[in-house]
């Protein structure tokens, strides 16, 4: 069983890791699944800062807005490129 002090740190450790996914996922091509896995470690986060403080909230706060932006992005590419092949087709 953990201990709070080993759950804290796991916390600001899986911060962290959010951060460095939210940044990697700014790359292009190969970002999309490093900003699944910010966005999923931030939803981890989230439940437990309801029991603990995060010092490194805003190392998640980075991440997730990084990751938010890239996964939007390459959304509106995808929908760009599709409504391009249909026009395409329809013409």
């Amino acid at each position: 069983m953990n201990t709070p002090a080993q759950e804290k740190l796991k916390m600001l450790q899986s911060s962290i890791r959010c951060m460095v996914f939210g940044l990697l996922a700014l790359l292009p091509v190969i970002g999309l699944p490093f900003a699944i896995a910010a966005l999923w470690l931030s939803g981890c986060i989230r439940r437990q800062e309801k029991q603990y403080w995060n010092a490194a909230k805003p190392y998640r706060l980075v991440g997730v807005t990084c990751a938010a932006l890239t996964t939007t992005g390459w959304f509106l590419v995808g929908v760009i490129i599709a409504l391009k092949i249909v026009s395409n087709i329809n013409s």
